[in-house]
């Protein structure tokens, strides 16, 4: 993809986007669109969305449904602390006393963080000391989501729950490839953890951030610029997690039910 800037003053009213479904560029499809529509003007990072159909249009307009900000929900979310070729000496092949968990992503399974995983290239442990406690969180309910994703994958965003009754531990290690939401660096209520996941996890919200990320990395950045249902919406989005996350079709269903009709009701404005 090439981008070709030209500084003008004043903005210009309208926008042309010119795009093509090959490299030969036969067929070449125009639109014009409002400026506004291509940069926020609330958006302070003046991401780049570009919206080749009726389609993307129609994503866009879903999602206006979502006004809730993460601050606003009272999370956060930040990298993996642990980068593993840093902490070689401290990496173990398998669970042993005086270990924690190590996650990363060929630990999710069906929406959550199946650990430990089989041996494998990835170790499933570090070892717990003064020098790698740093570097762990604290048991607790948390989302995860890749940070590295193709183009070609069903989805660019995937995320996982971490359940720390499925993994007994005190704290754990969440590797750099990771990105990981919490509430002040501790863990989520477990009904929140898993409507975020699942809003996450919706066709809707992937198409979306296809929108404005070219990409193959999912960044922390990125999903801080994301608007959010409404905490209540994710408490009752999360009623219908249950050991597994659903199938795409209940996942799109259930946030359609559970928030966009509500949407035209008003009921996505934010806290």
């Amino acid at each position: 993809m090439i981008y070709h800037g030209v500084r003008s003053e004043p903005k210009p009213e309208r926008v042309m986007i010119s795009s093509s479904d090959g490299a030969d560029f036969e067929t070449v499809g125009s639109r014009s669109v409002p400026y506004e529509h291509v940069v926020f003007p609330t958006d302070r990072d003046a991401f780049i969305r570009l919206m080749l159909n009726d389609l993307d249009d129609s994503v866009m307009d879903r999602m206006k449904g979502f006004a809730t900000s993460l601050g606003q929900l009272g999370l956060a979310v930040s990298m993996g602390r642990l980068v593993d070729f840093r902490a070689r000496d401290h990496l173990r092949p398998s669970p042993e006393n005086g270990t924690a968990p190590l996650i990363y992503p060929c630990h999710f399974q069906e929406g959550f963080v199946n650990w430990p995983a089989a041996p494998g290239k990835k170790p499933n442990a570090i070892s717990f000391r003064a020098e790698t406690r740093e570097l762990m969180v604290p048991a607790g309910y948390y989302v995860l989501t890749k940070r590295f994703t193709s183009k070609e994958e069903r989805r660019r965003v995937v995320a996982a729950i971490f359940d720390p009754r499925r993994i007994d531990a005190p704290f754990a290690g969440i590797e750099n490839h990771l990105n990981y939401f919490h509430s002040r660096g501790k863990g989520l209520s477990p009904n929140l953890a898993k409507g975020l996941a699942l809003y996450l996890n919706s066709t809707l919200f992937d198409k979306y951030f296809r929108l404005f990320s070219g990409h193959s990395q999912v960044n922390a950045t990125d999903l801080r610029r994301m608007r959010y249902p409404t905490h209540e919406q994710l408490l009752r989005c999360g009623s219908h997690v249950g050991h597994r996350m659903p199938d795409q079709v209940t996942v799109d269903a259930v946030l359609e039910r559970e928030c966009l009709n509500n949407a035209q009701k008003g009921g996505c404005k934010a806290n």
